[in-house]
């Protein structure tokens, strides 16, 4: 029973991954539309097709291979700005330049008498930037929406200041739990030496409603209130059973990590309490800052990208452990999600683990999809916006227009990228099988 789960929760999140790609594709579909690009085709997944559809002058379908999908349209590689209606034959016999110019005339085949002002090419920069970057835009706005309702909707797990428990008596930080990670229990010498919170007569279930005077809204905020206090007597008032409880409490001190500076110990204020752990509901701050850290980590994840391979290479052909924090593809994240609803874990867990988990990945593909490299979007991108600052530049300083950026020069490195591409997502696929990223 537990195998069906985990596939048919396999099956799920990948039909909800699709999902994902195929409004990638349809951003870019609506504004190639928008600006009447001719596009033939709007396919999700590779290989053989399925089933497919015509409505106008595009067919839609869905192919056998759910690694990704593609819309096609006319006139992304432009002519030689020497040869504008496609004509000439290149004398040249260099490797390189053959391989452009045979790539231009398989372009350039599609191009119907018709369809000179429908090209990709000979649209406005600006244009050609807003339907490339529709693609990874509907996956970011689709991250944010998963996000929203995580943070807004479900609420995240976090610490409020409601007490847990009362600790009984005070123990050094660097003694307080045993060689296997338990904690310990108190000795009679130091139950002897209750905790400030046991002193004062705090209770579980009291909720702080104000510390030293400063009013309660959160519990990292009563956390830095009572590590401010070491040492000293501060007033503070409880909610409990519907009344309001006003008492004193003698902070001690206490040597613990620096929030800022794990490495160094400082002495900070000590209560003796454990904080009750509630799903919090934010705001849209809460979301922006999630998408903010987003960033940073997903930045900080491609600049370690290359390192990251070479373990998913040690982890499918040695045997190393997976990286829990490296790449995984579409196989992978698709076996997470079955696990995640074949887990113990209460539902409500379930469905907020398994959002969690598309809302990153369609942030991630949003994001790489930015990366300034053909054949990503974000190569169409940069180029869009080079030709946008040629452009502006020879207007400024009243010079003939350099017109179109000639993309099709970067094919080589594009065949190059496409090939690292390749052999990556099926080293992923290949280690994700043999060694996958597992939930415990």
């Amino acid at each position: 029973m537990e195998t069906l789960i985990v596939l048919g929760g396999a099956l799920l999140f990948l039909v909800l991954l699709m999902a994902s790609i195929a409004f990638h594709e349809l951003g870019h579909l609506s504004f190639a539309k928008l600006f009447k690009v001719r596009t033939p085709q709007y396919m999700v997944g590779f290989g053989p097709t399925i089933k497919s559809w015509r409505r106008g002058e595009t067919e839609y379908g869905i192919k056998w291979i759910p690694l990704g999908g593609y819309i096609r349209m006319i006139g992304m590689l432009p002519p030689r700005k020497d040869d504008p209606e496609g004509m000439l034959r290149n004398a040249s016999t260099g490797r390189f330049q053959m391989l452009i110019d045979s790539a231009r005339e398989g372009a350039l085949e599609e191009v119907g008498p018709g369809d000179r002002d429908r090209v990709f090419y000979s649209k406005k920069w600006w244009q050609k930037l807003l339907i490339m970057f529709a693609g990874p835009a509907a996956n970011l706005l689709l991250a944010v929406v998963f996000f929203a309702i995580l943070i807004m909707g479900f609420g995240t797990m976090q610490a409020t200041p409601v007490i847990s428990s009362v600790a009984k008596c005070t123990i050094p930080a660097a003694e307080a739990y045993l060689p296997d990670g338990t904690p310990r229990e108190c000795t009679e010498e130091e139950a002897a030496r209750s905790t400030p919170a046991a002193l004062a007569g705090l209770k579980p279930g009291d909720r702080f409603i104000s510390f030293g005077g400063h009013r309660i809204e959160d519990y990292p905020q009563l956390q830095e209130l009572i590590r401010d206090s070491a040492n000293t007597t501060v007033p503070v008032v409880v909610e409990r059973d519907g009344q309001r409880v006003t008492t004193g409490l003698d902070v001690t001190a206490n040597r613990l990590p620096d929030l800022d500076d794990p490495e160094r110990t400082v002495t900070v204020g000590f209560i003796g309490i454990t904080p009750l752990t509630d799903r919090v509901q934010g705001g849209p701050g809460d979301v922006l800052s999630q998408m903010g850290d987003m960033t940073a980590r997903t930045l900080e994840a491609f600049v370690n990208l290359p390192q990251k391979m070479v373990g998913v290479w040690h982890a499918a052909f040695s045997g190393d452990e997976r990286d829990p924090e490296g790449p995984i593809g579409v196989v992978g994240a698709s076996r997470l999600g079955g696990e995640i609803l074949a887990s113990e874990n209460p539902g409500l867990e379930k469905i907020t683990w398994f959002v969690g988990l598309l809302a990153s990945l369609n942030f991630a593909v949003g994001m790489f999809n930015l990366i300034p490299l053909l054949p990503l979007d974000g190569g169409h991108i940069a180029g869009a916006l080079w030709e946008g600052v040629k452009r502006g530049g020879a207007r400024l300083l009243r010079r003939p227009d350099p017109g179109y950026v000639d993309v099709a020069k970067l094919l080589p490195l594009t065949y190059a990228m496409s090939l690292v591409l390749l052999v990556m997502g099926a080293l992923l696929v290949y280690a994700d099988l043999i060694n996958p990223v597992r939930l415990m």
